[in-house]
This record gives C-alpha cells, structure tokens and sequence, in this order.
C-alpha cells in the first residue's frame, strides 16, 4: 500500500520490527523515535517499552513491573522520554535506557472530576490526573499534559516537573473538552490538542488562550509535529474506541455501524490544509487501519503508527486478535 498527495507518498513496511522468539507488542499504546532515530514502542505486552533500530532490529526493552497500562509516549529534544500510565493517573519521565528520573502525579490515585471509567462521564475539571492520556515538551522547556478519559484538562509542568498552571473543563465549546486525547506543541510554542470525542483539534496559545479549531479530522487520537511541520494525525474514525456512557460528535446520520468512517492517518500543514491522508476499508490490511492511536515520525519522514486493537474491538470479535499493532511507513523520495 502506498499512498500520495502533493508530492509526499508512503510506502508500508511489512515485517518491519524483528522482536524475540516468544514475545508480542500485544497493542501498540504510542510510539516515538529519539534523537538517533532510535524507535520506542509503549506497548501493553510483558515488556512495556520495547526499542529498535530504524531498520527494525530489537535493541533493549525496559519497564517491566512499572507501568499499570501504557498509553503514550513522546522524546523530547534532548531525549528525555515521558510516558503516561492512564490506570496509573501517572507521567514518568526516563533517561532513553529507562532510569527513572521523576513521577507526575500520584500513583494509583485520581484527581476528583466525578468520572466513574465505564460508568459516569466527566463531570467538572480538576488537577492532575485522572486518566492521564499524553503528554508533549514545549520550547520553552515547559511540559504540556493532556489528562483526558476522566478529566478535561491540559495541565502544564516546568522543566522540573512543578505545576504551573491548567485549562479546560468538559463540554463542546471553544476550549472545552471531552477526552483530550493527544497533544503537540510547535516550535513557536502553539498547543495543538487532539479533543477525540468533539472530533475535533484545537489550537491554543502557550497560555492556553483558544486560537481555533480543526473539524475536519474523524476522531483524533494522537498528533505529532515534525521538523518540516508537518503535523501527523492518527484518527480512530467511528467504528471502535468508544468508552460507554462518553458523548461523541456523531457519525453521518443514518448510516449504518459498517459503513460508518473507518480509520486513517492524515497528514496536515500548520494551517490545517491536508497534504496526504490514507487507510483503507479493510482495517486489518496492510495500510489500514482499525484503532490507531500512537503517531511519529523518525528524522527521515518515515512514519510509525501503534494500534490498541484488542481493546479496541478484538475482544468483541470485530477484528482478529492477530490484526496488525505497529505499522511503519517509509517516506518515498522523488
């Protein structure tokens, strides 16, 4: 599968990651790449965060015994490694060999917002976290979270891991949110956060004035920023991923489940335009996609994107259990 747009086409890797005899990813929660182009899967498997090379061989893996449910991961500029535990209500920030340098948040415990998982919604914003979602460094060293299934809230960190500051509370209006779900801060220090259940990106200052919206996307799930600023876009569309009793933006009317907008990656410029978008109706063909939810790419345009789905519909048989959990695609050069 490939897919192109204005000059920038992809091409699907089949087989890329090389992992040892007897493991498995299990689901794909995020995925980043450092500074050497190094790939680091966040997975729900035995083994948490698991590393290759570029070309897929398996480098080191780190950890187990840590993490409660790994969701996402980002690298920031100077490698630092941040991943958020969404059970856990946690951010832990790692040196790339997984030493530990500092925890946000308290483990195991929740943040009041009156969400009840599987039951009762968000009912008001509070601090960090409950259901910590993903988190993004700015350029001013600062550390913007996206707390989003039981909160609604970007909350805001020092370089330290000091809070400074949060906004946002639940709702559909203009920096309101319902399940902020990813987050991404360009170089000039614009906040772009995925808001997945208003189907909908929404930009703000570093101060967290709104600035404007993006409708055009199905679902976001997790947004990355590139060095050509690019901005990648992994959208769950409407056919999984959704936690009971949570209010959505609704699929086109009358439609039925089948036919409903499935799964895809889109490729945005900093305006919004759409350069490339693909994934096809198929979800567990290579190139398709079923509940991508992690999105990166390496220094070279060459894109990762981790999929849950065995939580996502494989467990209700909407999908087979061996459905793809990592694709990587390689950036085709004229």
């Amino acid at each position: 599968m490939s897919g192109s747009v204005n000059g920038i086409a992809y091409e699907v890797v089949h087989g890329w990651e090389r992992l040892p005899e007897g493991w498995s990813f299990v689901e794909v929660a995020g995925v980043a790449t450092d500074s050497a182009d190094r790939v680091y899967v966040f997975c729900r498997g035995d083994h948490p965060v698991i590393v290759f090379d570029r070309d897929g061989r398996f480098l080191d893996a780190w950890g187990e015994g840590v993490f409660t449910n790994a969701h996402g991961i980002c690298i920031g500029p100077d490698d630092t490694v941040y991943c958020a535990d969404n059970m856990d209500h946690t951010v832990r920030v790692f040196r790339p060999d997984g030493t530990l340098l500092r925890t946000l948040g308290e483990a195991g415990v929740a943040s009041d917002t009156g969400f009840v998982a599987w039951s009762n919604p968000v009912e008001r914003a509070a601090g960090p976290f409950n259901m910590v979602t993903n988190a993004a460094p700015g350029p001013d060293g600062r550390l913007y979270v996206a707390d989003g299934y039981g909160n609604a809230r970007v909350h805001v960190f020092d370089a330290e891991g000091a809070h400074l500051f949060s906004w946002g509370e639940p709702g559909t209006g203009p920096g309101q949110f319902r399940l902020p779900h990813g987050i991404a801060v360009d170089r000039r220090g614009t906040v772009y956060v995925a808001d997945r259940e208003n189907s909908r990106i929404q930009l703000f200052d570093p101060d967290g004035t709104y600035r404007t919206e993006w409708t055009h996307v199905l679902r976001p799930d997790d947004v990355f920023i590139d060095a050509d600023e690019h901005l990648y876009v992994a959208e769950l569309g409407y056919r999984a991923g959704r936690m009971p009793r949570t209010m959505m933006a609704p699929p086109p009317a009358g439609e039925p489940p089948e036919h409903r907008p499935a799964a895809r990656v889109s490729v945005l410029t900093l305006d919004g335009e759409v350069v490339t978008r693909f994934g096809g109706e198929e979800p567990c063909e290579p190139g398709s996609f079923f509940a991508p939810h992690g999105i990166w790419a390496d220094s070279h345009g060459d894109l990762y994107v981790g999929e849950v789905g065995m939580s996502a519909g494989a467990r209700a048989g909407l999908i087979p259990f061996d459905c793809h959990a990592l694709q990587k695609f390689v950036r085709l050069r004229p």
